[in-house]
Formats: C-alpha cells, sequence, structure tokens
C-alpha cells in the first residue's frame, strides 16, 4: 500500500504502463482525484482469465474512497430476482455510471460476472453471466470471506452471491481502514427475503432492509 495521488487525469503514459501490464509506478491504494471524488486503486488484473467469454486485458479496479450518493435497493423490503432483479442493479447505478464514465472515458471495462439473479426463501438461488462495468461489491471483496450473506448452497452462506468476485480486494487487506468511511453502504449480497448486505457507518458487518437509502460505492476497472 502507498497511497499516493496520481493526479487529476488517467494520462496516456498511465493508459500504456496498464494496457501493457508493467503497472509502472502504480500501486495499491494510489489514487487519482477527479470531479471531487477519490478514486482509488483495489487490485491489479483482479478478473484476469475470469468470465465465459472475452476475458478482461491487463486491468486495475478503482474504488471511491467514499460513497457516490445514497439509493435504495428495492422499493420495498424484498430482494426477488436477487442483486440483478432488484432496483439498484436496473437503475439505481446509473448515476454512478455516468460520474465514472465522465472521470474515465472510453477506459470502463466491460467485462462478464457471475451475479445472482433468482432467490428462494430469502435465500440466493440463481446466478448468470452478465456484461458488466460498474458493480456493487460482494461481501468477500471487501471482508474478505461471506458474513451474512445467503444461498440455497448451504456451506459458508455466500455461494450465488460471490461469483468471480471471490477474493479480498487487496486494497482492504493491506489497509482495513478503507472498510470503515464512517458511512453506510450496500453490498451485493441477498441476506434473506427482505434484506441485503452492507457496510454499517461504525465500521461492522451489516445487512438492512432493502428499501432503506445507504451508500453507493461500487467497483470498476479500467484498462
Amino acid at each position: 500500500y502507498r497511497g499516493k495521488y496520481l493526479g487529476n487525469t488517467y494520462t496516456l503514459a498511465q493508459q500504456q504502463a496498464v494496457a501493457n501490464g508493467t503497472f509502472e509506478d502504480m500501486y495499491i491504494g494510489d489514487y487519482w482525484t477527479i470531479g471531487g471524488v477519490n478514486y482509488r486503486i483495489a487490485a491489479f488484473n483482479y478478473y484476469r482469465n475470469t468470465g465465459d467469454a472475452n476475458l478482461p486485458p491487463n486491468h486495475i479496479t478503482l474504488v471511491s474512497d467514499t460513497q457516490l450518493y445514497t439509493h435504495v435497493m428495492n422499493g420495498t423490503n424484498i430482494t426477488t430476482g436477487g442483486y440483478t432483479g432488484s432496483k439498484m442493479y436496473l437503475t439505481g447505478l446509473d448515476q454512478a455510471k455516468t460520474t465514472i464514465n465522465a472521470a474515465f472515458p472510453s477506459k470502463v471495462l466491460t467485462h462478464r460476472q457471475f451475479l445472482c439473479n433468482a432467490t428462494v426463501d430469502g435465500k440466493a438461488s440463481g446466478w448468470a453471466w452478465f456484461d458488466s462495468s460498474v458493480e456493487l461489491m460482494n461481501e468477500v471483496m471487501v471482508y474478505g470471506c461471506s458474513v451474512f450473506g445467503d444461498s440455497n448452497l448451504g456451506g459458508s452462506g455466500g455461494g450465488y452471491n460471490i461469483g468471480v468476485g471471490k477474493s479480498q480486494l487487496p486494497l482492504f487487506a493491506l489497509n482495513p481502514k478503507m472498510i470503515n468511511t464512517r458511512q453506510s453502504l450496500w453490498l451485493r449480497d441477498v441476506v434473506s427475503a427482505a434484506r441485503f448486505a452492507g457496510v454499517h457507518s461504525n465500521g461492522d458487518a451489516d445487512y438492512n432492509n432493502a428499501s432503506y437509502a445507504l451508500g453507493v460505492r461500487p467497483a470498476f476497472s479500467i484498462s
């Protein structure tokens, strides 16, 4: 973890260092400040060799230091359809996508992710491949394990909530305070028939009713 300011724009030299996989003068925790938002390097090549098609090229995965805004997961306290059936997924991330694409024009990576698309008895019960660019993180990406996320696969719980986001982002492993922003944030894991997982403002792993307006702090990758 270094935490160096990299500028207010993603330069051509930086783009080349990512494209060729050298990542020269870039470290976990380094960040750009664009439009008043700190976008911090969370991982290098986190999604390489994943997906059912179109394996992603060299890339860096970024997370903002704090929430971009607040939004509900659903209009009522339901988790029907899992993450991809939620209001958050269908329209709630639009503002984040607009902001992020303006900050990194034509460089935000679209790749394939395995995302939860069904629930049974309040547990994640299905998944499918989706084109993905800007998504809420799951519990494993933040905490390094499943906490409240539940699925009908049994075991430790996470199952269909995890997909290819199956390891903790190095940003959070190397500097755990980056998890704790003093804001309550949504994660995408289904917890029950009424609740999704999250991060509480006081720093604990959490879950909340889907109709609560909590922070949107997505992860995305640039090439």
